[in-house]
This record gives C-alpha cells, sequence and structure tokens, in this order.
C-alpha cells in the first residue's frame, strides 16, 4: 500500500515539474490612461519579446516564474511574475502607471513685476520678426536637405527676363530640360531617395534595435548591416515609413529570416 502511495506522490510531482517547466502562450492586455499602443513586453527568462496592438493586447511564451517586464516612454516600467494562476488561465491583465515627467522651475529672462511701464523698461532687444504680421507666408515645415533644395532647383521651370526674374516679355529656363538630358535630375532623384532611406533606417535602429535583436539574436557586429539589408528592400520605405513598431517589427522579422539564409549559403 505505502508503495502505491509513493507511486502516485511521485508521479504527482513529475507531473507538478513538468507543468511548471512547460512554457504556453499568454494572452495579456495592458490598461492605462494613456495609449497602450507599442508597449514593450519582454520574457526575461526566455528572451522572448513582443509589442501591444492599438487596444493594449499581446500574446507571448511564458512558464511559471518567469518576469513580463513591461515598458515604454509613456509609462513606468513594470515587472509581473507568472503564477501558477496566470499559467492556468492563460491571460493576464496588467495596468501601467503613465510617467509624468516633472521639470524643476526655471526663470529665464528679467524678472518681470506686472506693472507693464516697469517690465517694459527692463525688456532689452526687438522682437522677432513675424512672417505673418508683414503679409508674407512663412515656410513651417521640415527644412529641406541639400540634395532636395539641388533637385527643386535642377527641376523647376523658372520664368526669367535678361537673367533677372519674371517681367513682361520673359522667357523660360532652359536649364531643367539640359538637366533632365544630362542625367542630372535623375541622379539627385536618386541622391535623394538614398538620403531619405539612410534617415529612416537609423530612425527605426535607434527606437527598436535593442528590444528586437532580444528575440531575434544576431552577433552584435552584423547589427549595423543587418538594417543595411532591410532599407536596401525596395518595399522598405512602403513598409516602414509613417508605420507603427508594430508594423515596422513584422517587416523586421520578415527580412530577418531572409537576412540569416543569406548567411547560410555565404557559410556553405
Amino acid at each position: 500500500m505505502r508503495k502505491i502511495k509513493l507511486g502516485f506522490l511521485l508521479l504527482a510531482l513529475c507531473n507538478f515539474s513538468m507543468v511548471k517547466a512547460q512554457s504556453v502562450e499568454i494572452l495579456g492586455r495592458v490598461e492605462s490612461t494613456a495609449d497602450v499602443e507599442n508597449i514593450h513586453v519582454i520574457n526575461k527568462n526566455l528572451n522572448q519579446f513582443t509589442i501591444t496592438n492599438v487596444v493594449g493586447e499581446f500574446k507571448i511564451m511564458a512558464k511559471l516564474n518567469d518576469t513580463l517586464q513591461f515598458s515604454s516612454i509613456q509609462h513606468k516600467p513594470h515587472s509581473v511574475i507568472v503564477t501558477s494562476s496566470i499559467i492556468n488561465l492563460r491571460a493576464v491583465k496588467v495596468y501601467l502607471e503613465e510617467q509624468v515627467n516633472e521639470l524643476d522651475e526655471v526663470m529665464v529672462g528679467n524678472f518681470l513685476t506686472g506693472d507693464l511701464m516697469s517690465d517694459l523698461k527692463n525688456i532689452k532687444g526687438k522682437p522677432p520678426i513675424n512672417f505673418y504680421d508683414v503679409g508674407i507666408p512663412g515656410y513651417t515645415g521640415k527644412p529641406a536637405t541639400q540634395s532636395e533644395r539641388r533637385l527643386d532647383e535642377a527641376s523647376k521651370f523658372s520664368p526669367k527676363l535678361n537673367g533677372n526674374s519674371m517681367g513682361g516679355g520673359g522667357s523660360v529656363s532652359i536649364l531643367p530640360v539640359i538637366n533632365a538630358i544630362t542625367g542630372r535630375t535623375k541622379m539627385l532623384k536618386k541622391r535623394v531617395k538614398i538620403e531619405e532611406k539612410e534617415e529612416l533606417m537609423q530612425s527605426i535602429k535607434g527606437r527598436v534595435a535593442k528590444d528586437f535583436f532580444l528575440s531575434n539574436p544576431l552577433d552584435e557586429s552584423l547589427h549595423v548591416d543587418f538594417f543595411y539589408f532591410c532599407a536596401d528592400d525596395e518595399n522598405f520605405i512602403k513598409r516602414c515609413k509613417h508605420k507603427t513598431d508594430f508594423e515596422i517589427l513584422a517587416f523586421l522579422r520578415y527580412k530577418y529570416k531572409q537576412y540569416q539564409q543569406n548567411l547560410q549559403v555565404t557559410k556553405n
């Protein structure tokens, strides 16, 4: 009888150990007063990584006693230990506290008393010119790069009059036609495209590289080469520009598989 009880006990212990060591997919949801999209979720024990969708939902593999770490710019870092209850339900709900960055009060310039005449005497210098105050439309967008300015100058038809700006009886500059024939316009367009890809690639690398390589291991010496490999894809700008981190990571994972295949071919 004792042998039977001992056998049942050992079987129960084995089953418990198997459950403890087994990884299962956890469906989670993050709640917060701030935006819950693109929050990083990392299983520190399994080196698994994912991000939340627009409603704060995520899926990640985990086992008992694993640590799930949650982080984003808008929230305070938070960790959750995977309990047996989470394993049994295969679900977890997490509330993140919004990160509020408070700056120390700084007094810049002259101290104003509230007395108009006194304060006017304390103010030095002249106010800057406002384009709209003088009726001139000012450009408030992103400053053009040198290549973009050169492309604009090379391809824009500008009316001229004896070498001067537009006037009566003016003629159209033939420079854009010459630039098109000689290939200068095409060369400048290509240069602008390359610079656009480079800027986008560097931005993505700075934002997601650290977390991406946690779940997609790659020798550190190949990290930069991998991102240039992604930027060389003809759909890179279409798939990554003005996209969420979730969409960008999906593209990077797709390119990661191709990159690993290329490495295998090179080794063989």
